[in-house]
């Protein structure tokens, strides 16, 4: 059984180096980044190993932090499995957060691959492909109704967002891509037990995909959504295993709540976890503060930087991510990969420092920042 494992799920992969990942930062040299349209956002229902993520972060009005995710995952090309999820993240830290992660039954994608639907779920891209509408009433205790308007454009770092794994470039075996709308008017709310949480205010929605075994692709990732009155700053991360030479891809952008002002690509866009004061329950390097630097230049050429930084204050969750996928998933990436990956999750406010053309500009807003670590 072992064997058979280790030769179709991959436990162990060969060291390919640097050399075996073409991260996406190579396509901003020639263009920083792509707008999305409608026929970009379709789910790619991928027939190998893989997983497809839409994930929709709230920030509301009133305070509550929020996110809804769909997942679609293919294992080996034999098996699919989804799942719906939510969390609320309440203003009044004392009380719990709410969270819930059901797997889906019956699921099925429209003929444009632009709608999902599931038994007591659904995920629909509006007419004009500016709005998605988020509903689910698969767990009593958490009935999601929202709707997320882009305000500002969405995009692709580079040409098109995806950075390839493979020895030869022109027939890569995997892949990994991210498409963002990094501001959005968000409507709606989630019904609890205590009552609805009402989610007005301003939203990012991303949608990935990872074309390969996820614990090859990545063995660590970071993740920032800020969010204030003028200004959204968004910067996803990812570090590949030893065997892609532990390689940082890192994208990024600094909006308007209308416009994009800046995208910002891997090496001089990254992350850095200044202070470490590690998880005392595992071996996991758990961050107590951070710096989030973004670097680039505005459409009309003018230089641009951004950082965020300081204290991620007490963690507001952890995440065990091996608890929360598809029992069949997990006995298959617990057998093969050996590993037990948490996710660590942080509320802070923090003060964005902007620097653009020479203009310093400082605005305080609400973070969303999650360490992951995995392998």
């Amino acid at each position: 059984m072992f064997n058979w494992a280790k030769q179709t799920l991959g436990v162990t992969d060969a060291n390919y180096g640097p050399s075996g990942i073409q991260s996406v930062a190579e396509q901003t040299k020639e263009k920083a980044y792509t707008e999305l349209n409608k026929d970009d956002l379709k789910w790619e229902v991928m027939d190998s190993t893989n997983v497809e993520t839409k994930t929709f972060y709230m920030m509301s009005d009133e305070g509550h932090i929020g996110l809804a995710q769909v997942i679609y995952s293919n294992v080996m090309g034999v098996r699919t499995t989804a799942q719906f999820s939510s969390k609320i993240f309440y203003p009044d830290p004392s009380k719990p957060h709410l969270f819930s992660s059901d797997n889906l039954s019956n699921v099925s994608f429209s003929p444009d691959k632009q709608n999902f639907k599931a038994d007591g779920c659904s995920l629909d891209l509006s007419e004009d492909g500016k709005s998605y509408m988020i509903k689910s009433s698969v767990n009593k205790t958490s009935i999601v109704d929202l709707k997320f308007t882009e305000t500002c454009p969405g995009f692709v770092v580079g040409k098109d967002g995806t950075s390839s794994f493979g020895t030869d470039p022109q027939k890569p075996w995997g892949r990994m891509i991210h498409k963002f709308w990094p501001r959005c008017e968000v409507e709606g709310h989630i019904l609890t037990q205590s009552g609805p949480v009402n989610f007005k205010g301003k939203g990012v929605f991303v949608h990935a995909l990872q074309g390969m075994k996820p614990h090859f692709a990545a063995a660590k990732w970071n993740f920032v959504n800020f969010q204030s009155q003028n200004y959204s700053a968004l910067l996803m991360n990812f570090i590949t295993p030893p065997s892609y030479g532990e390689t940082a891809v890192t994208v990024g952008s600094i909006t308007s709540p209308t416009d994009i002002l800046f995208t910002g690509a891997s090496p001089d866009t990254k992350v850095e976890h200044t202070e470490v004061k590690g998880d005392p329950d595992n071996d996991w390097p758990e961050p107590s503060a951070v710096r989030y630097t973004w670097v680039g230049k505005t459409k009309d050429g003018k230089e641009a930087t951004a950082v965020l930084e300081g204290s991620l204050g007490p963690r507001t969750d952890r995440v065990d991510v091996m608890g929360e996928v598809p029992k069949f998933v997990k006995q298959i990436v617990a057998g093969a990969a050996g590993t037990k990956p948490y996710i660590y999750q942080f509320l802070p406010k923090l003060t964005l420092k902007l620097n653009i053309g020479g203009e310093e500009i400082e605005e305080e807003g609400q973070i969303l920042a999650e360490a992951t670590f995995i392998s």
